[in-house]
């Protein structure tokens, strides 16, 4: 039996950033390590021998869509960093309760309108560059934004956390569109679209700055929730999935299940089925055995790892970093502030690495990255120059 892969938010404090190596502090020097580590040769070490292609697999995490003006965790302006009381909610208290649905599907339906309009920003399109010049074998994301499959539908993207456009039935597993739902939630809460569309008018949902909006009475946390204090959220309502309405589904213990919804076609507290929820994996809640199996591929197909943007807090993904390392593979970090457990990363690095054994830098990934970019295809225009291959030498 597998061991379930669950998202499970690491709460402890993270160690202040390594910077591996010494050079890479500033960006002239970050760009330079990153250069030599997406161009080195395989590593000797990396196990089983002559198991990859030779290129690089990417772990992004919501530090790389900052610049595109979504909040993100722990960065500098993150939720748990400026909001200190940030609960995000659970599965079991989603799949449980009608009040927490109404509390989760309200604060969804505020934030839903900046979240969908925002942008793959131009580090996402530094991602595209670097797979079309055959560096990247294929992306991790943990986030839900869609960014990555927009920016770069043809490079391979496992999107491990799940994403928002799409809402999924628990009870018969239909798939409903974001914007399709939105519309539904609008027409069957009157006066939140009001209040809606009033935010719109005066900007006050144009930031997703913490502290910003802070300052309109708002909370804004990351994948598009907007907390109103003091809101009516147990006024709010939210439709019954319309596959179960038609025919209701057979439940675990053989009964037919019963779906009820009131005269405007919200969904019932009497009802036991027809219960929609974002296609993402929340809190608590077991990846997929297939996304699991394809990130863990991901990794043991590729010769080194890059994170970009993310701190590994959670262990569904800092597990992928561990594995890579397990497996001998060199480990890049591209992210502002700490990252979970990352001394381990480097622990066995000569301090003689030009980056081409491992990489750590701090550094803003939708300025740094289009400059990598650049630089590899400067080497690429350049003279053929003989490549110093990487010994075990200089790796031990």
């Amino acid at each position: 039996m597998q061991t379930p892969f669950m998202r499970i938010p690491y709460t402890g404090p993270l160690p202040p950033p390594i910077i591996v190596p010494r050079s890479a502090n500033t960006p002239t020097g970050a760009i330079s390590a990153l250069t030599r580590f997406l161009s080195a040769p395989c590593s000797p070490l990396l196990s089983p021998a002559g198991s990859s292609d030779g290129r690089t697999v990417l772990l992004t995490g919501a530090g790389i869509s900052v610049a595109s003006g979504l909040a993100d965790y722990r960065g500098t302006a993150g939720t748990y960093t400026l909001n200190k009381t940030y609960r995000p909610i659970y599965y079991h208290e989603f799949v449980s309760s009608h009040e927490a649905r109404k509390r989760y599907w309200a604060r969804s339906f505020l934030g839903w309108t900046n979240l969908h309009k925002a942008k793959p920003n131009t580090a996402h399109w530094a991602v595209r560059d670097l797979g079309e010049r055959g560096f990247i074998s294929e992306v991790i994301t943990q986030n839900v934004d869609s960014f990555h499959p927009l920016a770069h539908p043809d490079l391979p993207t496992v999107e491990l956390h799940g994403y928002l456009r799409s809402l999924v039935c628990i009870h018969c597993g239909n798939h409903l569109p974001r914007k399709d739902f939105q519309h539904s939630l609008s027409t069957l809460n009157p006066a939140w679209a009001a209040f809606l569309a009033e935010m719109l008018e005066t900007g006050a949902l144009d930031s997703e700055h913490p502290d910003e909006r802070r300052q309109k009475g708002l909370k804004s946390n990351p994948d598009g929730d907007v907390d109103v204090p003091n809101a009516p959220y147990t006024t709010f309502r939210y439709p019954a999935c319309p596959t179960c309405l038609e025919n209701p589904p057979v439940l675990p213990d053989g009964t037919r299940s019963n779906v009820q919804v009131d005269s405007d076609g919200a969904w019932s507290s009497s009802s036991t089925a027809g219960v929609l929820k974002p296609a993402v994996v929340m809190f608590g809640e077991s990846i997929a055995a297939g996304v699991k199996d394809a990130a863990e591929e991901a990794i043991d197909n590729a010769s080194r790892i890059l994170v970009i943007g993310s701190s590994l807090a959670t262990y569904s993904a800092w597990r992928l970093v561990k594995r890579a390392k397990e497996r001998c593979m060199p480990v890049g970090v591209l992210n502002l502030g700490g990252v979970r457990g990352e001394a381990t990363f480097y622990a066995d690095v000569s301090a003689e690495n030009d980056g081409a054994l491992g990489v750590r830098c701090s550094e803003s990934a939708d300025k740094i990255l289009p400059l990598v970019v650049r630089n590899l295809e400067i080497l690429a225009e350049a003279p053929a120059k003989v490549e110093i291959p990487v010994t075990r030498d200089k790796l031990l």
